[in-house]
């Protein structure tokens, strides 16, 4: 495996991000096919207003794998005016580096840095966020993994932050375990744990588990989640169960020979009394 894998959130199971509850608005995105590559979104929901963002992708000649090119540019701004901007690139062979910028209207809200270094068998990650020389102020993550053999990697991720009148630091110990059909990762740190298992029965079938307890809170959370392939009806079906007794779901159908794709999703909290249902349409 990759030591250059994240070990944290699920990865391989993104339904079971928190935010796969919130409400599913209309959506229809438009993509024209050019080079940089640009596209049109439109967010169509109630109560919240409609939205629309426009999307310019450019992607470098310098290819090093099916995802990977430098350098890469990525930009999308809202109609509001809020800008949302990433650039990658490839300082040296092993060495890539990122800069995030995030702006509300006219004022910024976020400016990122990352360095990454990618050896034979480990993985280290520095990332400067949001610094202030003039106010004090900085987010400092340090992570490093390494290949212990082909399928356990392990590691450890230390965050520094600094504020007038305030600092400290947090470190936190990760595991991340791949065998032939499944994943298993473990995240130790002060005022909390988090564990994930994904398993992957078969072509169609994928399912994944994630506990995540808060001692600080005292607060413990439990999630499943599975998704459903059937490539003959060019459908795929993701479901969801947590602790919190939110139950959800998304079907999607690709319509051929028409590049759409047409998704439904509905959403229940039985605590809060709360449903959300939605449609979104993708072309191109």
């Amino acid at each position: 495996m990759s030591p250059g894998s994240p070990v944290g959130p699920l990865g391989p199971l993104p339904l079971l991000s928190p935010c796969s509850c919130q409400p599913f608005p209309g959506k229809l995105l438009v993509t024209a096919a050019s080079s940089p590559q640009v596209t049109h979104t439109v967010h169509m929901s109630t109560p919240s207003p409609s939205s629309y963002h426009f999307n310019a992708t450019f992607v470098g000649d310098r290819q090093l794998g099916p995802t990977e090119a430098f350098p890469t540019l990525v930009g999308d701004m809202d109609n509001s005016g809020s800008l949302n901007a990433q650039v990658l690139h490839l300082v040296a062979e092993r060495i890539r580096t990122k800069a995030v910028f995030q702006t509300h209207q006219a004022k910024f809200v976020t400016w990122q840095f990352d360095s990454e270094y990618r050896g034979d068998d480990c993985t280290a990650t520095i990332t400067l966020g949001n610094p202030d020389l003039l106010g004090e102020s900085v987010i400092l993550v340090a992570h490093f993994l390494q290949s212990i053999t082909s399928r356990l990697v392990l590691g450890g991720e230390m965050v520094y932050h600094r504020r007038p009148g305030e600092e400290g630091a947090i470190l936190t110990l990760a595991g991340k375990y791949t065998a032939l059909k499944w994943v298993a990762t473990l995240n130790v740190g002060y005022g909390g744990a988090h564990a994930s298992y994904y398993h992957r029965a078969n072509e169609q079938v994928q399912v994944g588990v994630e506990l995540e307890a808060n001692t600080r809170l005292q607060d413990t959370t439990f999630a499943f989640g599975y998704q459903l392939n059937l490539p003959q009806a060019n459908m795929v079906f993701r479901g969801l169960l947590d602790s919190n007794w939110s139950v959800g779901g998304v079907l999607e159908k690709k319509l051929p020979p028409l590049p759409v794709t047409l998704a439904l999703g509905a959403f229940l909290n039985h605590w809060k009394n709360r449903f959300h249902c939605g449609f979104s349409v993708i072309v191109g």
